[in-house]
């Protein structure tokens, strides 16, 4: 008998799983419900028909309620579509979990892409030498932060953490029960999030999944790579942004970032506590069991009976430790030895900050602050009369010169808060540790004095050597091209340059996928960031810098997200290797990482392939001139074709009357604002990437994952030039791989739900535009793979795609009926008193969809 395919494991492990627990789910009688899940199906099914027929969703409900609705009133019918959206988005809860729980039944843990994996291909090749060496430097970095593409309440998580247990299990009863419990459990917040309410969201993560993967991780990789000993350097690390990312979230405040950072600490040392509380019923020995009960009660005040006082230091804790491993070692025969480098490796890989909390904030933020500092010091200081109009090399002078220093006492209340920020750092650093605060991102970040500035507010403040990496962070086309004049500037500068030999000479970069692919294109951004990477490289290799890359990824290929392992596994020599740092963000948490599974498979996808590049494959082939020319060419056909798009008079308007773009600032799904200015218009620099790609998403439009590719693509079969493209497709992971990711933003996108746009009076010219690009990219890529069907080498996620937008039609076709009712409405076709009802259903039905897409990464 042959194994089966991961596709037959899909269908019986997912597919007819779904379809028995769905079949349960829909017959429960839940309060106020009635009827709905008898109802739900019939909609799915005539929505299928209806867009077969080229219906718009009025015409599909419309001729719903004629059928099953005859004599329901206008409210009867509003509130079954409210329903449907609750059945909806519970039935993707379900979803998630069975996933969850098929996860090591579609997925090798032990594969190609595991560290087990990579440590056979050492040793089958004698590199098991220069793997150690590797990973003595080598590290990931996975910075969670709370940008709000998913975020489910506590309660639903934990649902869903208890329903892939049951499903795993197999026990109908349990699994009953909690989807009867999932009926009744609300899943939307009447109010904004605040930032600490996200870090405590975050938290679940780090606590019941983090913790405990990356400790095994962390074990394995000493036990079966280094043999003793604890490992001196962690190869993973973590990094946290809810509660110190400032930019263009006035919520978060120096209160806010304190609490958090308490919170991050109280979390760990708890974490620590249950894991000594087990190693206490073990280490039962003479002279082993005192000195354990001892860190158990110093931990125990701790976290229960403090008000943030700690009874026992990181540097005890660890030679506490290290003791007892030494006596247990020598006295006890190694009993339990193993389980006590267990701890020791998590305490060396977490500290008392559990995940380094990063600061980030706007450099236009930092220019009025600035502006502000140096009208204040200019009272005392005539030099510094005019800065404002100096040119970039005077006002670098003249940050050399000072030599005051400041009180934010003496500052309004934006400024105070900037500078207090700064030295709130001070405070968590000796609480937490350095680790827990040593970066300070600057946003938006165009020039060397950017960085400069920031550096002298440190100085101002009585911070003469700050143990803190400025990062500045690149995002538009333009600033990744400026990028490593901006560091060369940086690197030469003596202030910077003795800063910079006081942190190893070792410098972190930060790149936006997500900003950069909204101004530039999908193929422009991808392609500036791989160039950016290579000059970075070479302009830091030029000034003994050892550079890190820190990847802005988002959750869907439109935002930096797709095959990440394949990503970084087809960077090459020419792009420095010491760190792999993304953020991970929305659905990508609990998609990618949020069971121990899938959180220990992808963080060790993420190894696997720095090891590929830093050990297996590193004297791989380059890119070849001629291949870079191509793939130079190619973006800037596509951005060109993108950004005549967004210069196009109806692309504001179209997002602003036909998407749901107004309507996520009222999800209550994150605390940050979704626009940065306060402005009521639509203006494009203003608009932040999550909500613009979102909202394409929303339209099952995924513009931002694919505009510009087929036409670029289009160019080079129209001059005969086709072989070029197809020779750079069969050669090179870096390009296959974005052109793969790009197939995934064309499999989520469905135009039949939008097609009653193409006779609008106003848009319809427009829509034409993005449906044909649609399909000219559609057919290029097919072209180009060689493929039938899009996806057609991932058939699993192909099949979870396909499932979860059939699960969401319904949810869609309600969005779409109601956006239409709310123009018409505006328009004075409508009933007034309706609009706000319509509204609700807009914003309500944000979430299902938003959360269907948990797989975009």
């Amino acid at each position: 008998m042959y194994p089966s395919t991961r596709i037959e494991r899909f269908n019986e492990e997912v597919q007819l799983k779904y379809q028995l627990f769905n079949s349960i789910f829909i017959t429960l009688p839940f309060q106020s419900i009635d009827n709905t899940g008898v109802l739900l199906p019939l909609f799915s099914e005539i929505c299928d028909e209806g867009y077969k027929n080229k219906k718009s969703p009025e015409q599909i409900f419309d001729e719903f309620a004629d059928k099953y609705l005859q004599d329901a009133t206008q409210e009867e019918k509003i509130s079954l579509m409210f329903r449907f959206i609750q059945y909806v988005e519970r039935q993707i809860v379900l979803f998630d979990a069975i996933e969850d729980a098929a996860f090591t039944s579609l997925n090798n843990l032990e594969g190609n892409g595991s560290i087990r994996d990579s440590r056979e291909k050492a040793e089958n090749r004698g590199q098991m030498e220069e793997l150690r060496e590797f990973l003595e430097d080598f590290q990931v970095r996975a910075v969670l932060t709370a940008h709000p593409t998913q975020f489910y309440p506590g309660a639903v998580l934990g649902i869903i953490t208890d329903l892939t247990s049951a499903i795993k299990r197999n026990s109908l009863a349990e699994v009953k029960l909690l989807l009867s419990q999932l009926g009744k459990t609300p899943f939307i917040k009447k109010e904004k999030p605040t930032p600490y309410d996200e870090a405590v969201s975050l938290l679940w993560y780090l606590e019941n999944v983090f913790y405990k993967a990356a400790g095994d991780i962390s074990n394995f990789v000493q036990g079966a790579i280094y043999k003793e000993g604890a490992l001196k350097h962690p190869v993973l690390s973590f990094g946290f942004w809810p509660g110190g990312d400032r930019d263009g979230n006035p919520f978060v405040t120096t209160e806010i970032t304190l609490k958090v950072a308490n919170r991050l600490r109280c979390s760990i040392l708890k974490c620590y506590y249950n894991d000594i509380r087990q190693l206490k019923r073990k280490l039962t020995f003479t002279g082993v069991e005192e000195r354990i009960t001892d860190i158990e009660q110093k931990l125990y005040r701790s976290v229960f009976y403090s008000k943030g006082e700690i009874y026992i230091t990181l540097e005890e804790l660890k030679k506490a430790l290290v003791d007892i491993r030494d006596l247990v070692v020598n006295n006890h025969q190694s009993l339990y030895s193993d389980e006590i480098d267990g701890l020791i490796n998590k305490v060396n890989l977490f500290g008392f900050h559990f995940a380094s909390l990063d600061i980030r904030q706007n450099s236009r933020i930092h220019d009025a602050v600035f502006e502000n500092i140096i009208n204040f010091l200019s009272t005392d200081n005539k030099q510094l009369l005019g800065y404002e109009s100096f040119d970039e090399a005077g006002k670098i002078k003249v940050l050399e010169s000072l030599k005051v220093t400041i009180n934010p006492e003496d500052f309004d209340e934006d400024t105070r808060s900037t500078l207090e920020s700064i030295l709130l750092i001070k405070t968590i650093q000796e609480n937490n540790g350095e680790q827990g605060i040593n970066r300070y991102i600057i946003s938006n970040n165009e020039s060397a004095l950017n960085v400069l500035e920031l550096l002298t507010m440190f100085r101002l403040l009585g911070w003469e050597q700050p143990p803190i990496d400025i990062v500045p962070l690149f995002e538009t086309v333009d600033d990744l091209k400026a990028a490593d004049s901006v560091m060369k500037l940086l690197y030469t500068n003596e202030l910077y340059a003795a800063h910079l030999k006081r942190r190893g000479n070792r410098q972190t970069i930060m790149l936006g996928f997500s900003d950069g692919t909204k101004d530039g294109g999908y193929l422009m951004a991808n392609w500036s960031i791989y160039k950016a990477k290579e000059n970075l490289t070479l302009m830091a290799r030029e000034h003994g810098v050892k550079v890190v890359f820190f990847d802005g990824r988002g959750g869907p290929p439109a935002r930096g997200g797709g095959k990440t392992h394949k990503y970084y596994a087809s960077q090459g020599a020419s792009i420095e290797n010491n760190e792999i740092q993304i953020t991970i963000q929305g659905q990508t948490i609990s998609s990618n990482f949020g069971t121990l599974d899938s959180c220990r498979f992808n963080l060790e996808n993420l190894l696997s392939a720095g090891i590929t590049n830093g050990v297996f494959e590193k004297d791989k082939k380059q890119f070849t001139e001629e291949q870079k020319t191509t793939v130079d060419d190619l973006a800037r056909l596509g951005y060109e074709k993108y950004t005549a798009f967004k210069q196009h008079p109806k692309f504001l308007p179209y997002l602003d009357q036909m998407s749901t773009l107004n309507y996520y600032a009222k999800t209550n799904i994150g605390s940050r604002p979704s626009k940065r200015s306060k402005s009521d218009g639509i203006v494009f620099a203003d608009l932040r990437a999550i909500p613009f790609v979102g909202s394409w998403s929303q339209l099952k439009q995924n513009v931002p994952g694919f505009f510009g590719v087929g036409y670029a693509l289009g160019q080079y079969e129209q001059k005969g030039e086709w072989e070029k493209v197809q020779a750079l497709y069969d050669n090179s992971l870096f390009f296959r791989t974005l052109l793969e990711n790009s197939m995934m933003s064309l499999s989520k996108s469905f135009f039949p739900l939008t097609s009653y746009m193409k006779d609008d009076p106003e848009f319809g010219e427009f829509w034409e535009i993005i449906y044909n690009e649609f399909l000219e990219t559609k057919r290029l890529l097919l072209k180009i793979s060689g493929y039938e069907e899009l996806m057609e080498n991932y058939p699993d996620g192909k099949a979870s795609i396909k499932m979860r937008e059939h699960i969401v039609v319904p949810l869609l076709t309600i969005q779409q009926y109601a956006l239409n009712k709310i123009r018409q409405i505006k328009s004075g076709n409508g009933d007034e008193s309706e609009l706000e009802v319509y509204e609700k259903i807009v914003t309500r039905s944000l979430f299902g969809n938003i959360n269907a897409s948990r797989n975009s990464a």
